[in-house]
């Protein structure tokens, strides 16, 4: 079977209004404004390597990796649509972090300048491997886009300084990193270059992991103190194969589990694809959020147990949920199954738009489900959440900013000539057939709408198979390809409608989501969630906002039989709000309000507003809650 591979971001194009605004304002606005956090923080002079002890900004042990996810973000622009302002401000990044090379190939700022005498002393907990893993990942994006090799083969050298270091040869660490990143790193660079040993050295830290004696255990005993945390914190306490259950920190999991996939895609393990298959039936069927967020806890940004998924205190860190999205795609590609799409929707749709804010300056780090006027977050502050302009630990902002600068690329898919098409949004799809290039206008207003419709634009007539996914949450859905009805029921396999046909110009294919307003329950393991409601419509969850209830969103109450009625609305760049005939309880009897009483107390009608969970925070700081009293 014809492996299927992302199309390019040259071949996509982006033109609904959900999509298309965002990267616009992460182009033009994000990636400029985070350029000069870096500068401003010390980031970017770190590259220089001439700090010195008493001197502010002091190079801190992942500044590189933050770094190095802004060049692969630019990168991506840069591949979608070539532009000097971007180029401008990469490419002496760029230049500095050659010049800051070591002979041997080695790449560190912090410990090149700060700490020159402990390479590799502490793979556990200083970050080195991972720092390594983003520059690898943009000098692969920086070499696709513009074709310049220099940035590539910098980073191969450092690969192969990693090979010649670790490994079970004579003379080698059989050590692995503790927060993992470089092994989806090196899968993807032997995929832009095709050099064996880079897909060995990932096979290795994955095979490594978790093996006894445990490695982590014998560096912190050589350092001479304990490890901090737990080895199922960095998912070291098990070989990767006899993992079953996500633990501890939430991104790192979620790298982890996307080199797994990627290697099981790479070379057929067995063992790696049923291990996958195993941690994600736990992760998106016990420890998920209904918005697509893991990682319950603030206290180690990590997984706890099935069905602990608490609202207000849930931490969903943003990277955690971009961790996800990569996840999925490695999955997807590995089963061709619509179920793993599916989950990428709910974390694209509904994580990732509310981790940055429509001005594409401030952020937000933890995504929780609820904000009353109590709110107490992860680590016990009494805080009211607003997104900010940067952090300490600035990891998600360059993060979100290059999963979105390559969003086009997770739209569709090919292999063997046929097209998959996993996300929709108004656009063009183009690839090529034997040769010949096939174009697809895509015309609908989707998530908003669930109409998509498909135009044919092809040179000569060309023979493939044309996949639509029919989401997970569509029932009804319906498909037509030239007025004439398909019948679903015998063209779709694993979440897709096949449609296999010889395609020419002018055909047209016409799907219908009906996305009608519904509730969702969770398990009732949730206790969080027992007695209450979430509204979702198509792939968008919805939250009820202060900015449109007012204060005390505790007290309101969705009955079950109330009427949910969708609406357009023109604030925030348009969007369809939910309204619904809810209830407001006041507060109970006595003079200033009692703590209890003798019945219960009765509730007023009070009208309802939900707005989409990737929209809340955007018109001031207030209460939230995505489920409701029922």
């Amino acid at each position: 079977m014809p492996r299927l591979s992302p199309l390019s971001l040259k071949q996509v194009t982006l033109e609904d209004g959900f999509w298309s605004e965002r990267l616009r304002t992460n182009r033009d606005v994000t990636l400029p404004y985070e350029h000069g956090c870096c500068k401003k923080t010390g980031r970017l002079d770190a590259w220089k390597q001439d700090w010195k002890p008493g001197r502010p900004n002091k190079p801190h042990i992942f500044w590189d990796s933050d770094v190095a996810k802004w060049l692969e973000a630019v990168a991506y622009e840069l591949a979608r649509r070539p532009g000097r302002r971007l180029y401008a401000l990469a490419r002496p990044v760029v230049d500095r972090i050659l010049k800051a090379q070591q002979p041997d190939g080695y790449i560190n700022t912090h410990f090149t300048t700060v700490c020159p005498g402990e390479r590799f002393t502490n793979l556990t907990g200083n970050h080195e491997l991972y720092c390594a893993g983003h520059l690898i990942e943009a000098a692969v994006a920086w070499f696709e886009a513009t074709g310049e090799r220099d940035f590539l083969e910098a980073l191969e050298r450092y690969a192969d300084l990693l090979g010649r270091t670790f490994g079970r040869g004579r003379g080698q660490v059989r050590g692995y990193d503790g927060h993992e990143e470089i092994e989806l790193a090196l899968l993807r660079l032997y995929r832009a270059t095709g050099t064996r040993r880079h897909l060995e050295l990932a096979r290795y830290f994955v095979d490594e992991r978790g093996r006894r004696p445990s490695y982590f255990e014998a560096e912190a005993k050589a350092r001479g103190g304990a490890g901090r945390w737990a080895l199922e914190y960095y998912q070291a306490h098990k070989p990767v194969r006899a993992q079953f259950t996500a633990e501890g920190h939430a991104v790192r999991a979620m790298y982890l589990y996307t080199a797994m996939a990627g290697l099981a895609l790479e070379t057929g393990d067995a063992g790696l694809r049923r291990a996958c298959r195993k941690l994600w039936a736990n992760v998106t069927e016990r420890r998920m959020y209904v918005t697509g967020g893991v990682g319950s806890s603030a206290q180690g940004e990590r997984f706890t147990v099935d069905y602990d998924l608490p609202n207000e205190s849930a931490y969903s860190e943003s990277c955690a949920a971009i961790g996800l999205i990569f996840w999925a795609r490695k999955m997807f590609q590995l089963e061709r199954d619509g179920k793993f799409a599916d989950e990428l929707e709910r974390a694209l749709y509904n994580n990732v738009p509310a981790s940055v804010g429509r001005d594409g300056r401030t952020f937000f780090y933890a995504n929780p489900l609820a904000v009353t006027p109590y709110f107490r977050n992860g680590h016990g502050d009494h805080i009211r959440p607003r997104r900010q302009p940067w952090f300490g630990c600035a990891c998600c902002p360059p993060n979100i900013a290059r999963l979105l600068a390559s969003l086009p690329s997770y739209v569709a898919s090919s292999g063997g000539g046929d097209l998959w098409v996993h996300l929709y949004a108004a656009g063009t799809l183009a690839h090529e057939v034997g040769g010949r290039r096939v174009v697809l206008r895509v015309r609908t207003r989707y998530p908003w709408d669930g109409r998509v419709v498909f135009a044919v634009d092809a040179e000569q007539p060309a023979a493939f198979t044309l996949a639509l996914r029919i989401p997970g949450w569509c029932r009804g859905a319906k498909l037509n390809v030239n007025g004439k009805p398909v019948n679903l029921a015998r063209a779709v396999t694993k979440g897709y409608a096949k449609l296999k046909r010889i395609w020419k110009r002018g055909d047209k294919v016409e799907l219908d989501l009906p996305m009608p307003p519904e509730r969702v329950y969770a398990h009732p393991k949730v206790q969080a969630n027992a007695g209450r409601v979430a509204l979702r419509r198509g792939p968008l969850v919805y939250a009820l906002e202060q900015a449109d209830n007012g204060a005390e969103i505790e007290a309101l109450t969705l009955p079950p039989g109330a009427k949910i009625v969708a609406k357009a609305r023109r604030e925030l760049g348009g969007f369809v709000a939910l309204r619904a005939k809810g209830l407001r309880a006041p507060v109970l009897g006595g003079k200033n309000g009692s703590l209890y009483a003798a019945r219960p107390a009765a509730a007023r009608p009070a009208p309802l507003a939900f707005v989409p969970y990737g929209l809340w925070g955007n018109r001031g700081a207030g209460e939230m809650a995505v489920w409701v009293r029922e």
